[in-house]
């Protein structure tokens, strides 16, 4: 089960102290209780955070290294020199080349660009720097995102007759290169040490070039996005204004990649700009989306264009057969533990960070994916906020070959003999150094609706983006039971609250729950929309979290999912019994990989440690495939992230994937009982039928459910299982949004495979 908590709590002098701020800055305590939580905490830093502006950038020759850099360039320049600008295959590497590059040549040089392939390795090889020195000869070589941890190749770039400038964001090794080195991480008097590689680009050509450096704050802002560095500080500023140019005079190069009509802001370059970036690296072609951004030719930008398109799409493919097949695996292997690690050796390594990270967030704790490289395996690792893999790497450290990263993300590479002596190790390690709770996916709020909210609030949280790393989107909690949904655009919906107005978008599976009395914490964000020229204040819900008690209020729901899912049962699987007591062992032993369905709420409540699992409504909340119980899922659930499905209910059902898998049933296992409040004697099943043979036409609704929730009926469970018979016999159908009776079609009840299940 999910969990809710507050992002911030406050003692009451801080409470106090938000108040006055709030007061004295002229904004709602919430815009400032969020601000202070955050680290904004007096009335100067609220307004330059409001208003972020390149009038607070920092001079770029605070940071060590600037003015010796200048004057290498300049003598350069000066003498001729040929320069090579050498980046990396990423969307912050490649911003980062094309800063430097065109600072450059509006500082009078004619430099040459340089980007490795994914194939080649990450920073400075010796082959790629053979291939340039082959090809060029450079006297200056600048590196742009990379080149910090590479003192043995800035070396052998000094014995190829080249000066060396390393402009690098990456964290400081021990040995740093013998040559001039520009990093925001030295403790320098530069302030902010968050920049990324472009960031670092772009404050040496406002050294080179002053304000004038400024137009290359539109690719300093996608790469500051792009590379997932903090939206605090310099960057905020960098963003903001970086977001002016895309919104007002974009670039050929992106534009293609952008609507004209909308607003483009952090999560625009996210999900639009960046992705397609960095595809042509992991496909190989990095050098297109160089090529692309500092191209002129509109033809032949509109062509790359639509190459980076292409990659995006053939990596998103690439990426979903890689999860599936990891998918598989996990099913293959019974589940997962505290860590999941994997291996491939057809898996493209290009792709194995991204589907670890979607692994880690489906599954709610670390991922490691493995490809085969010669005689290594070459990993990268992700992990949950809670976990710090990188520490749990080096506590394991005796069966790695090499590795690094942060706390939560690395990259590692073990020999073969090593693989599953390294999964022992990081599963021990975790097991203890980590308890179950760490592994409950956590929704952070910033609040609830206590209230009446005001567009002034909604205004003043607008005036907080850009939203990223380290400056997330405020989310707020509201509690409701029972509430009005409608369908808008196939899977999407609107959710009728007195308090406020909210959309779900993608929500139509969540549509039982929604409108079941069970009490539910919807968690969303507040959007402004416009109609008419007017305002509204609307809630864009992210999540929906209730306790497991909630069941017991949405008897109604739960029944009417189980004839619906009866109505069409067909088990196409294995079958084994299992008993009440290896049920409870179970239960009581926690972990993951076991899912246990039942029907109704009876069945769960036989088992004495049910009330120590997540019971869930309809949906698993946690997607980590942690041992549950699950009412009334759906036929399409996909559960083969769980290597043991127990039902505690007689199975009838046929969920799509557990067909062909075996699967236990309790060996003392009923029916649901509320199929004893169903009658199936032939006169009740003939009275109800008169009745809607004489209303047809009259009756609303597109289905079963929704003409008995449209329409009178005295006991809606016996008329809902009534219409599901009549449907099985060929007796009804639903035209036009009404039900209609199939005139001359005769049928003898015992052919409705849902009136025997019941009848028994």
């Amino acid at each position: 089960m999910k969990r809710i908590l507050p992002e911030f709590e406050f003692s009451n002098e801080q409470l106090n102290i938000i108040r006055n701020l709030a007061r004295e800055c002229n904004l709602c305590e919430e815009t400032v209780s969020i601000l202070y939580g955050r680290g904004i905490r007096d009335k100067e830093s609220i307004f330059n955070f409001m208003h972020p502006s390149k009038s607070r950038f920092i001079s770029p020759f605070k940071m060590s290294g600037m003015r010796e850099a200048v004057d290498l360039i300049t003598l350069a320049r000066d003498e001729g020199w040929s320069v090579v600008v050498y980046g990396d295959y990423d969307a912050d590497g490649i911003c980062a080349s094309t800063i430097m590059g065109k600072a450059l040549h509006d500082f009078g040089l004619e430099p040459i660009i340089c980007v490795p392939e994914r194939r080649n390795g990450y920073g400075l090889s010796a082959e790629f720097i053979d291939s340039i020195f082959d090809e060029y000869f450079p006297q200056l070589f600048i590196t742009v995102d990379c080149g910090i941890s590479c003192a043995d190749e800035v070396e052998y770039i000094k014995e190829m007759g080249a000066e060396v400038i390393i402009t690098d964001h990456h964290e400081l090794p021990e040995r740093i290169p013998d040559c001039i080195c520009i990093n925001p991480k030295f403790n320098d008097g530069y302030i902010y040490d968050n920049l990324c590689g472009a960031g670092v680009a772009f404050k040496v050509g406002c050294a080179l070039n002053g304000e004038a450096g400024y137009k290359y704050l539109d690719f300093a802002a996608i790469a500051t996005v792009a590379d997932s560095v903090p939206l605090t500080g310099e960057n905020r500023d960098i963003v903001y204004e970086g977001l002016k140019i895309i919104n007002e005079n974009p670039s050929d190069c992106y534009a293609q990649f952008i609507s004209k009509q909308d607003v483009i802001n952090s999560q625009s370059i996210a999900f639009l700009i960046a992705p397609k970036i960095n595809a042509a690296g992991r496909m190989g072609d990095a050098k297109a989306a160089l090529t692309l951004f500092n191209e002129t030719d509109k033809a032949k930008i509109f062509e790359l264009a639509a190459k980076l398109a292409e990659y995006n799409l053939e990596r998103q493919k690439c990426c979903d057969e890689l999860y599936t097949s990891a998918k598989q695996m996990i099913k293959e292997k019974g589940g997962h533990g505290n860590v999941i690690m994997l291996c491939n050796d057809s898996w493209n390594s290009g792709f194995v960070g991204i589907v670890a990270a979607r692994l880690a967030e489906e599954f709610s704790c670390p991922a490691i994916l493995f490809v085969k490289n010669g005689g290594m395996l070459k990993g990268s690792a992700r992990s949950v906020e809670s976990v710090n893999i990188y520490e749990a790497l080096r506590a394991c450290s005796e069966f790695i070959a090499e590795f690094g990263g942060h706390s939560q993300a690395a990259g590692v590479n073990v020999t073969e003999d090593n693989f599953f002596n390294l999964e022992t190790a990081l599963e021990e390690y975790i097991g203890e150094h980590y308890n179950p709770t760490d592994f409950v996916p956590t929704v952070y709020v910033n609040g609830g609706l206590k209230r009446d909210y005001s567009l002034k609030l909604v205004k003043e949280l607008e005036m907080l983006e850009p939203f990223g790393v380290g400056n997330r989107r405020p989310a707020f909690v509201i509690e409701e039971n029972a509430l009005v949904v409608r369908t808008v655009k196939g899977a999407h919906i609107s959710v009728k609250s007195e308090k406020i107005e909210l959309m779900y978008f993608g929500g139509l599976k969540y549509k039982k729950l929604i409108e079941s009395a069970a009490l539910k914490q919807f968690v969303f964000e507040y959007n402004i929309s416009n109609f008419r020229g007017k305002e509204y204040v609307k809630g864009i819900i992210r999540d929906i979290i209730y306790e497991p008690a909630a069941r017991f209020k949405a008897e109604k729901e739960i029944a009417l999912s189980g004839i619906e899912l009866f109505s069409n049962s067909t088990v196409n699987a294995e079958i084994k019994a299992i008993s009440k007591n290896e049920i409870e062992r179970l239960m009581g032993e926690g972990g993951f990989g076991t899912m246990f369905i039942a029907w109704d709420n009876a069945a769960v409540s036989e088992f004495q440690n049910a009330k120590l699992l997540n019971c869930d409504l309809f949906l698993p909340s946690s997607r980590n495939a942690i041992n549950s119980v699950l009412i009334a899922p759906p036929a399409e659930l996909d559960l083969s992230g769980y290597n043991r499905i127990v039902f505690l209910n007689k199975v009838s059902v046929n969920i799509k994937s557990i067909e062909g898998r075996e699967i236990e049933v309790y060996d003392n296992a009923k029916v649901p009982e509320y199929f004893k409040d169903i009658s199936c004697d032939r006169e009740e099943l003939l009275r109800i039928f008169a009745y809607i043979a004489a209303n047809a036409g009259n009756m609303l609704g597109a289905n079963a459910e929704e003409v008995t929730e449209n329409n009178v009926f005295d006991n809606l469970l016996q008329a809902y299982f009534s219409l599901k018979v009549f449907g099985q016999l060929g007796l009804i159908n639903f035209e036009n949004g009404r039900l209609a009776v199939n005139k001359g079609v005769k049928s003898k009840l015992e052919n409705s495979q849902l009136y025997n299940l019941v009848r028994g």
